[in-house]
This record gives structure tokens, sequence and C-alpha cells, in this order.
């Protein structure tokens, strides 16, 4: 309108039919777009242009914003669509969680009970996954995470952590480069398989790259070998769980040292019971016997080499 008004307020004036300003001409052309024409029909044909082709114009866009109204109303996942993404723009200092697979739903279920703010990302999510994740009032946005305006929709700038479930290590890493490119300061988790390769990222671009399978075998190891053992957790970038055991009959551990124990496996022993004597911090001078539950904490690599021992 303002772009229309300018144009024709400088024909008429070059035509010899000047308006009296600017705001008029604007005026002009916006009755002109929706069949409201003010004013004696001019003589230029320039000008006369304006009365047969504005009216085009406005119908046109009345018609593409009928268009999208109605798509909007009766399309029921164009309409989701755009409220995900409103729900999305309203977040700060929230994570956007790539790739609703089985571990996405599980990483989004843990981010939610701790309380966190999560804006989801999935080109093709199942239906059932999708319905759990929007029960617990997280916005899912169905797009492609590599494409910057998804990333975008997704409240890319204002996040503080980019968590990339997908499984596919090149599209983590493509989609990882290009989030820390839009907003430097976000904190970058990814999946990656391999774990070597995840080491590397980690090393070359700071990233936090996990690989599930180093992380889930020796949870499976000691599941396998009647060893209970937490989930790690990274501290300085290095994975620690807790495991608790009894120490068996022919165990290795049987006459050998907390200290001792802690300095060949390089693993802490913070907890030992003997009967009903509960020590939560035992000396390093006391001696393991048979029987005897202890917790250690440590790498799960480092805690798979007690368990051995200890058979």
């Amino acid at each position: 309108m303002l772009g229309g008004g300018a144009l024709y307020q400088r024909i008429a004036l070059s035509a010899g039919e000047p308006l009296h300003d600017y705001s008029e001409a604007v005026y002009l052309i916006l009755t002109l777009s929706f069949l409201q024409p003010s004013g004696d029909f001019p003589t230029h044909p320039l000008l006369e242009a304006f009365y047969f082709i504005m009216p085009l114009i406005g119908l046109g866009i009345l018609a593409q914003g009928l268009a999208d109204f109605g798509i909007m109303l009766f399309n029921k996942n164009a309409r989701n669509k755009e409220w995900e993404m409103a729900i999305a723009s309203t977040f700060e200092n929230h994570t956007i969680l790539v790739g609703l697979g089985h571990l996405g739903f599980r990483v989004t279920e843990h981010l939610n009970n701790l309380g966190k703010k999560i804006a989801v990302i999935e080109l093709d999510p199942k239906d059932h996954l999708i319905d759990a994740v929007k029960e617990m009032g997280i916005p899912v946005i169905q797009d492609d995470a590599s494409l910057q305006s998804t990333l975008e929709k997704a409240g890319i700038y204002k996040a503080d952590t980019v968590t990339l479930c997908i499984q596919a290590d090149s599209l983590n890493l493509q989609i990882a480069v290009k989030a820390r490119s839009l907003n430097p300061k976000i904190n970058v988790v990814l999946r990656i398989f391999d774990d070597e390769f995840a080491k590397s990222i980690s090393t070359q671009f700071g990233f936090n790259a996990f690989s599930a399978t180093s992380i889930s075998a020796p949870a499976f190891a000691a599941a396998s070998a009647g060893i209970e053992i937490t989930r790690p957790i990274t501290v300085e970038g290095e994975a620690l769980s807790l495991a608790k055991m009894r120490v068996e009959k022919g165990s290795k551990l049987i006459q050998i040292s907390v200290a001792k124990i802690e300095n060949d496996y390089d693993v802490s022993v913070v907890l030992l019971r003997r009967n009903i004597d509960l020590d939560m911090h035992p000396a390093g001078i006391r001696i393991l016997r048979k029987g005897d539950i202890i917790a250690i904490l440590g790498n799960p690599d480092r805690i798979s080499q007690v368990v051995h021992a200890n058979h």
C-alpha cells in the first residue's frame, strides 16, 4: 500500500494530475484494493492502470488470507504446527531436543521430570510418541532440524542446550555445527554410535558427545553379573556410575584392603556393609571379607574390572 501510494503520487505529479499529499495517495491505493475507489477517474493511462490492477491485487491478498484461515481452521495438522511454533517462541534458556525416537522420548521424559523447558523437533514422529510428549505440555515441531529456519522456530537463539538423538552420526554432527554457528554459547549434546568418534568430536569441537553403546554396555554386563549399577553421569567430561555388589565366595577381593582396591582399579569405595554394620566412608585399611556389600563410584569400565575380579 505504501509503495503503491508513492508510485501513484509520482506518476500523478508528472502527468499533471497531482494529489494533495502522500497520505491521500496511500488512501486512494487502499480504497482501490478493496473495490472502493475515491475521487474522479484519471485520464493518464498509467494512472488508469492502477484502477484495474489494484483491485486484482486486493482480491488476491484477500483470497490468500481466506485460504490460510481455512487451512488453519479445518486442517488440524497445520493448526497444530503453528501452535507448537507459537509455544516454542515463548521459551528462554530451554533445551531443543532433536529426534523423537525411543532414546529421544526417554531423554524428554527425564528433562521434563527435572522441570526443564523443552522444544522437540522431529521430521516424522511416531503417533504414540508425539501424543505422549504433547500430554506433557511439550511442543513438537514437525520439520527438518537440519534447516536453519526450523532451528529458529524452536528458539535456537534463546536456548541454552541442543540435544541431538537422531540415529545418524553425520546428521547429528551437521545439526550440532549449525546450532553452534547460530548460537555460539549453546551447550551441544549429541548421540554418536562409535565411542572413539564420540571422544574425537568432544575433543575437537567441545561438544558433549556420547556413545549409547559404551554407556549401556557396562550396565548390561553388570546386570548380567547380578550387580546393581546406576546410569552414568558426566563430571568434567568423565562418566561416573555408582555400583553395588556383594563380595562372593572365591572373589579376588577377599582379604584385599579398601585402599588397594581404590588404587588398583581407580575407583572410590563409598560404602561398606558387614552384617548390620554400615560404614559410609570406609577407611583404607579395612579388609574385605566374604559376604561384605560394597558401593563403588567410578568409571563404568573400571567398575566392570572390579566386577570381573569379584567373580
